[in-house]
């Protein structure tokens, strides 16, 4: 299942750094960040290493890129969601927009969530960070309690790792995606009360 799934990427994706971007992603998934060498990347890619060069000089480059290409969606989100009205069907609307900017970065995630001091390490964390600071600020209210606040906070967390933790959940991926996707509107919604009239 997984080789079809890479497969349809590499076809959808096409060009060289993309197919680049899928590849590391790969083998860090396999080996490990530490444990992948630029080398090994260009020879299962069947690339020089100077052909590999000509896109990315690093590993932590490949990476800087892929969370760039999650990045963009994500920004486009919170410029979009800044002009809404913060009502439940826009906060609602904000995680089903994420869920489905998340649905082609599983394999991101998935290397997130196992090499976290990489990561951290990476000029990336803070970005992302900031990132999901916003998110959060744009799905709870101010004056939000604090358990409303942890809600909406493991609403974004259920669907960070929700993929990563169900890998091994039989289903359908998609199907999947769907149930926690539903479980994140059921935490947004559960801290986002009808206003008492």
């Amino acid at each position: 299942m997984k080789e079809s799934t890479m497969g349809t990427a590499h076809a959808r994706r096409g060009n060289t750094r993309q197919r680049i971007q899928d590849v590391a992603l790969d083998l860090f998934a396999q080996q490990g960040y530490e444990k992948t060498s630029l080398r090994e990347i260009a020879e299962r890619l069947e690339v020089t290493k100077a052909a590999l060069y000509y896109h990315f000089k690093t590993k932590e480059d490949i990476v800087i890129s892929l969370f760039e290409d999650l990045a963009r969606p994500c920004d486009e989100l919170i410029e979009w969601a800044a002009d809404r009205p913060r009502t439940l069907e826009t906060k609602k609307e904000i995680v089903r927009r994420y869920s489905e900017a998340l649905r082609d970065a599983a394999p991101l995630f998935r290397f997130m969530q196992e090499n976290q001091a990489t990561v951290r390490d990476l000029s990336i964390g803070e970005s992302f960070k900031a990132r999901m600071l916003s998110m959060v600020g744009l799905l709870k209210e101010p004056d939000a309690e604090l358990t409303d606040q942890a809600r909406c906070v493991t609403a974004l967390v259920s669907l960070h790792a929700g993929m990563f933790a169900m890998q091994n959940v039989e289903g359908d991926p998609e199907e999947k995606r769907k149930a926690i996707l539903e479980v994140a509107l059921e935490l947004v919604t559960a801290a986002n009360p009808p206003a008492a009239s």
